[in-house]
């Protein structure tokens, strides 16, 4: 009965995701004053900050409709392949992959930004830009609830190098239940070993994926992402908290606080 449940529960995500707008969630949350680049104290700059890395194989786990996530590290990393659920993510991806000029927001401060980490000058972010398309090597569906949530052909048989996933699992998951297994399902991509990066909210219950499109959203702490992530398989290496400052909380959710995990596949 309670498996019957959390299907209902998952369908029902599903149904609500429908009325998702990639061009008004955008706005929502990717320009100021949550993404504010002269402001130390904004979120994007401190996810970014967050999300640092070195690795061959890169899966993003619910890219949706972004790309913030998967912009550090690009001058090191062979392969990059994202992945959403909706094919309408899928093709404001494929939007500015293919440079068209149709896309709903302009990434440019945000590869400037992520120069600027790396220790390079701004103008650089066009070079940034092209080798991210060249690594980026596919945009696929995927389905977080499925115990095998991608087509395994499309991964090494070893499995990715590394996962990243931000504000996906939590949003897509009817409960908490839901959202641990997601976490297990996830983890069949990565090879042992290999580390996820996962970014997500604190204190969460709704967000607007669009205008009066309202989503539910599993309300996560600090003490059930660590529970989950050893639930699942993983060893927690590193947690980070941000705390979202009065004035970046604009009224398109109610998310208190950021979490940032670095876990290892055991």
């Amino acid at each position: 009965m309670e498996q019957t449940g959390t299907e209902n529960g998952v369908a029902a995500m599903a149904a609500c995701y429908q009325r998702f707008d990639p061009a008004a969630y955008l706005q929502y949350n990717y320009t100021p004053p949550r993404a504010d680049f002269d402001r130390k104290d904004s979120i994007v700059p401190w996810k970014l900050a967050c999300l640092k890395y070195y690795i061959n194989l890169l899966v993003d786990i619910g890219s949706g409709p972004t790309l913030y996530q998967v912009l550090s590290g690009c001058e090191v990393f062979n392969e990059v392949v994202l992945t959403d659920f909706l094919e309408a993510n899928r093709k404001e991806l494929r939007r500015w992959l293919q440079g068209d000029e149709t896309c709903s927001l302009d990434w440019t401060p945000y590869l400037q930004h992520v120069c600027k980490l790396e220790g390079r000058r701004a103008s650089a972010w066009t070079e940034k830009a092209a080798k991210l398309r060249q690594a980026i090597t596919d945009i696929l569906p995927i389905d977080v609830h499925r115990p095998q949530p991608l087509d395994p052909s499309v991964l090494p048989p070893a499995g990715a190098d590394c996962l990243v996933s931000c504000f996906c699992l939590e949003s897509v998951s009817p409960d908490l239940a839901a959202f641990t297994r997601a976490l297990g399902h996830i983890g069949k991509l990565l090879r042992p070993g290999g580390h996820l990066l996962l970014i997500g909210a604190l204190g969460e219950s709704f967000y607007f994926g669009g205008p009066g499109v309202k989503i539910p959203v599993v309300p996560l702490g600090e003490a059930e992402v660590c529970t989950s992530l050893k639930e699942t398989g993983y060893t927690l290496i590193r947690l980070e908290v941000y705390t979202l400052p009065q004035d970046m909380r604009v009224g398109v959710d109610d998310v208190t606080g950021v979490f940032f995990a670095k876990a290892k596949k055991d």
